[in-house]
């Protein structure tokens, strides 16, 4: 019996991207992207808790939107690689993240300060910028740029 010890699988990395610059939507504030976010947890805003990353060219202008994970009522396990990974795929150079609050509560916890954290140190380490990290309700939203919190 002979055995290849050399037989590797090859890996691909594919973006398909079919929308015109001058079409994409344009990131200016913290309110632009509460309602991209807003309309993204439509589904499952006051019933559980779920986390979406937009990813921005060097121009503010939308390459996409992830959903990152899905969680229970009060939390979601975020896996800041997956994030970084759909990053470098789509050659984004900025993030956003968000995740709604079920509660109706539009104050940060200790956990979503903590990942913040993480992911912000991650986008530097491969220069990307995270611009914000917004949370949103049902009735309202806040900004961790607009709150200094970033």
């Amino acid at each position: 019996m002979k055995i290849d010890y050399f037989t590797i699988p090859e890996i691909t990395v594919s973006y398909k991207d079919t929308v015109k610059n001058s079409e994409r939507a344009v990131v200016t504030c913290s309110a632009d992207v509460a309602k991209i976010f807003t309309e993204a947890c439509k589904g499952c805003m006051d019933h559980h808790e779920e986390v979406y990353a937009l990813f921005l060219n060097r121009a503010n202008r939308v390459l996409g939107i992830s959903n990152i994970a899905k969680g229970g009522f009060s939390s979601s396990v975020i896996d800041i690689r997956i994030i970084l990974q759909t990053a470098l795929i789509v050659s984004a150079s900025a993030i956003m993240l968000s995740h709604n609050h079920p509660s109706g509560s539009i104050k940060p916890s200790k956990q979503d300060l903590d990942i913040t954290k993480q992911v912000q140190k991650g986008c530097e380490a491969i220069g990307i910028q995270l611009l914000d990290h917004v949370i949103v309700t049902s009735e309202t939203y806040t900004s961790f740029a607009d709150s200094g919190l970033l």
